[in-house]
């Protein structure tokens, strides 16, 4: 804009020029000469006054190009701007520095979730595992002591009192990948025992979660039966357990499936002794276990327990009888048992059973059957032997049912307010009602039990077991024939971890 100002005004000179001199001419014409001059001299004036418009077009050029000068600052607020400047820096590392320190901490924690290791103690003792899940071990026990009482029996012999490791185990358990593991040594009675050694495998089936077990393990066989003595409401396992076992007992060694899912379960096994005990001159007692479950109601606050479970055994050459005796009061008191007398010429036995339960809240009750079938040789004669359990509890400190859906057996509770944080723990009244079947056989007797007791269990590690038995037999053979009735109070203490 300023420079087409320039030119107009220099337009409008020379024109000014031209127009004065125009009167001056025609008073005075003047000659050629005179007229080339004055051309020549307007001419000399454009020429000067385009080269001054150039000059002026090239500075405002350059102004435009180059940045103006900063203003002209004083020493303080030169200091100032050094200073805001350092700050700018300062705060501009870090920035940097924080990033990278970000950065660190990132990989840091992404190489401990592969590779750390945390302590849990969820499980009562500590549980070793690492943070991605991949690897486990926990190191647990358990200490099991009784004492106990029987008094009022017509024997005197029965009448005794005494004490005894019922379960004293140090074991562990945990898994590398899928692959799970857990061995269990009992040195209960002075004498050590491998009661479970068994490697696990854990995956899905067709959508549904799957279980293979290969090693001894407990067999799947009635609920109490099927749950760890540590676990049970009561002091013993019930009737049903007792009567319904096969020859290979509670544990067996072989391979075991389970598909499960939400609220049921089925299982097969295959197993051989206990252990493995056989001395290589015979053929094992092998077994064929299933058992079933579904939870037809299952919430947070109730479920229903519905069961079957079957067994088949093949009995080696070594098992020429069977004289099954039950101890119907407790694991110490031998000579308190009910008899079904000895049975020859076996060759195999079955079992069978039904199970009944439903928890609500803090209340539960479950009724059993269960059968065992010996089989004889040559006769085609088949003994039974019989027996019944209804049984249930009541935490009155608010405790839920401690009750596994996945797998249809009792667990250990979960102590809401343990003593060993200030608060009273878990009280649990107990009641149950056996029945002993043997009268099948020519000379199998029975009997019958009362139990009323009460677990208290001061966090999830600790409890205190009191049960009171009234017991009846009525045997036709052993040393205390006839009806006899008496009385047994046992106390447990157990620590489990």
């Amino acid at each position: 804009m300023r420079i087409r100002m320039f030119q107009r005004l220099a337009l409008g000179s020379s024109l000014c020029a031209l127009l004065t001199a125009t009167p001056a001419l025609a008073a005075k014409a003047p000659t050629n000469a005179e007229l080339a001059n004055l051309v020549k001299a307007q001419a000399a004036e454009i020429a000067e006054l385009k080269q001054r418009l150039s000059a002026v077009e090239a500075r405002e050029q350059q102004a435009s190009a180059t940045p103006a000068a900063p203003p002209v600052q004083t020493a303080a607020q030169a200091q100032q701007a050094r200073t805001d400047a350092q700050i700018a820096a300062a705060a501009q590392d870090t920035k940097v520095d924080e990033v990278s320190d970000l950065q660190a901490k990132v990989a840091q924690l992404d190489a401990r979730s592969k590779h750390g290791v945390k302590v849990d103690w969820k499980e009562g003792g500590p549980t070793f595992e690492s943070n991605d899940g991949f690897f486990s071990f926990h190191p647990n026990g358990r200490i099991v002591a009784d004492v106990s009482s029987t008094s009022g029996s017509s024997y005197h012999a029965r009448n005794l009192t005494g004490t005894e490791f019922r379960d004293l185990r140090l074991g562990a358990e945990g898994n590398i990948g899928k692959l799970g593991y857990s061995l269990d040594v009992d040195f209960a009675g002075n004498v050590v025992s491998v009661k479970e050694a068994y490697i696990t495998y854990e995956t899905k089936i067709a959508g549904l979660g799957s279980k293979t077990y290969l090693g001894n393990s407990l067999n799947d066989r009635s609920i109490e039966g099927s749950t760890e003595l540590v676990s049970i409401p009561f002091a013993e396992r019930n009737a049903v357990a007792s009567v319904a076992v096969p020859q290979i007992g509670y544990f067996g060694l072989g391979l075991q499936e389970r598909i499960f899912g939400r609220g049921w379960h089925v299982s097969a096994a295959v197993k051989g002794g206990d252990n493995g005990d056989n001395d290589g001159t015979h053929n094992d007692n092998i077994a064929y276990f299933t058992r079933a479950h579904v939870n037809p109601i299952l919430s947070k606050d109730a479920f229903i327990h519905i069961a079957g479970w079957a067994y088949y055994e093949n009995l080696n050459k070594t098992v020429t009888s069977i004289n099954k005796t039950s101890a119907i009061a407790t694991d110490f008191n031998d000579e308190v048992r009910v008899s079904a007398s000895s049975i020859s010429n076996v060759k195999a036995d079955n079992g069978y059973g039904a199970e009944l339960g439903a928890g609500w809240h803090s209340l539960w009750a479950f009724g059993e059957y269960g059968q065992r079938t010996i089989r004889v040789h040559g006769t085609g004669e088949n003994i039974d032997q019989k027996a019944w359990s209804a049984y249930g509890g009541w935490f009155i400190t608010g405790e839920k049912v401690p009750y596994a859906s996945r797998s249809g057996v009792f667990t250990r509770p979960n102590v809401l307010r343990p003593l060993t944080q200030g608060g009273p723990g878990a009280f649990e009244l107990l009641a149950r009602y056996d029945k002993y079947d043997f009268k099948d056989a020519p000379r199998g007797g029975d009997g019958h039990a009362i139990t009323v007791g009460g677990n208290w269990y001061l966090n999830d590690m600790f409890d205190l077991k009191l049960n009171y038995i009234r017991w009846t037999t009525d045997n036709i053979v052993g040393s205390f024939p006839g009806k006899d009735t008496g009385n047994t109070v046992l106390l447990r203490g157990e620590i489990v971890w």
